[in-house]
């Protein structure tokens, strides 16, 4: 069958060969998007490639002046400084754009959204949406109703960051490495005295059989934070209207392919309980709560799947009012092109785009 149909909307996905913008296509026909045409786009070396949705095969373009003429829906998964030029092209040709890099999501005239956390934030858009960072987006839905419920108040976040946040050639390096490593145990149980180094250049440090303490680069400010914990703590606090909430993050790159974890630590104003909070969470769109406490989730198990995973939920014995848990999502799923899609089926729902 189709994918395309009328009344639906004329729609561009920016970035269409990458890891990220392959799910957009992937979950746009999952979810039977209304796509009256697709256009793809990417980089000049996928120029004249040939991809096949909707029954359809579809050449790959490039960016050029008028390329978005007649386009309602623009999805654009690029670098920063590609959106920064032609996410506002878009705009102006009359598109709606959903972006996915990190150029615009702290932009104040810029919503940034979760679909089961903020969507009235869309109706004040003026062509530009921004969907947050992978590792923010899986959190989000977890932490908003227990905002809602008890009062957020204090944030200390752990994560543990697949190496498809770098692209397939995170996933590359990891592959490399692990099959240059092999089976050596003994070399693998000294490899610090042996002196073992990267065999790849995406990563300052070996990662298989490792665990990085630095996703993305430094922030070059005093604070020695990286770049991936100031987005974490900036955009809680844009997406869940706390402008003064408290946080403190630590982002480390392991060796998983898909799917990013979290340990949190989320003290609230209100009197809070482990019981409490799990009845709010069982409730909330877009988790999926472990009914018991060993049916937790892993990265390697929610690979390929929707939602935001919580498990390990438990009182904090050592503070009042604080509880623990641990949360997982696929990241180039919810924490990339599944928010972009529900996003834009939230601008349809909400009369912000029209069908045709």
């Amino acid at each position: 069958m189709s994918g395309f149909v009328t009344p639906g909307l004329e729609v561009a996905v920016v970035g269409a060969t990458g890891l990220v913008g392959t799910e957009m296509l992937a979950i746009l026909a999952e979810r039977r998007f209304p796509v009256h045409s697709l256009r793809l786009f990417a980089s000049p070396r996928s120029e004249g490639r040939v991809l096949t949705w909707g029954g359809a095969d579809l050449t790959v373009e490039v960016l050029r002046p008028g390329c978005f003429d007649g386009v309602d829906l623009v999805l654009m998964e690029v670098e920063s400084d590609i959106s920064r030029e032609w996410a506002p092209v878009a705009a102006r040709a009359g598109a709606v754009v959903v972006d996915n890099s990190s150029a615009w999501r702290m932009d104040d005239t810029v919503p940034l959204v979760v679909s089961e956390v903020n969507p009235h934030a869309l109706d004040d858009h003026a062509g530009i949406v921004a969907n947050p960072n992978c590792t923010t987006m899986v959190l989000m839905p977890a932490l908003k109703p227990l905002d809602a419920a008890f009062g957020l108040e204090r944030l200390v976040v752990s994560s543990y960051q697949a190496v498809s946040g770098s692209g397939v050639a995170g996933i590359r390096a990891l592959a490399e490495e692990e099959a240059k490593f092999g089976d050596d145990l003994d070399a693998l149980r000294r490899s610090g005295s042996a002196g073992i180094g990267a065999a790849q250049d995406v990563y300052p440090r070996p990662i298989a059989h490792n665990a990085i303490p630095q996703c993305d680069a430094f922030v070059d400010d005093g604070t020695d934070e990286t770049k991936e914990e100031r987005k974490l703590v900036a955009e809680s606090r844009k997406i869940l209207e706390l402008p003064d909430l408290r946080v403190a993050a630590t982002c480390v790159r392991v060796p998983v392919v898909s799917g990013h974890s979290m340990t949190v630590n989320a003290e609230f104003r209100e009197p809070v309980t482990a019981a409490a909070a799990a009845e709010v969470l069982a409730a909330a769109p877009g988790v999926v709560l472990a009914e018991t406490r060993e049916s937790y989730a892993t990265a390697f198990e929610v690979a390929g799947r929707d939602g935001s995973f919580v498990s390990r939920l438990r009182d904090d014995e050592s503070s009042p009012n604080t509880v623990d848990f641990f949360v997982v999502g696929d990241n180039l799923r919810k924490g990339a092109a599944l928010n972009c899609v529900q996003l834009a089926e939230v601008l349809v729902e909400r009369g912000k785009l029209t069908l045709h």
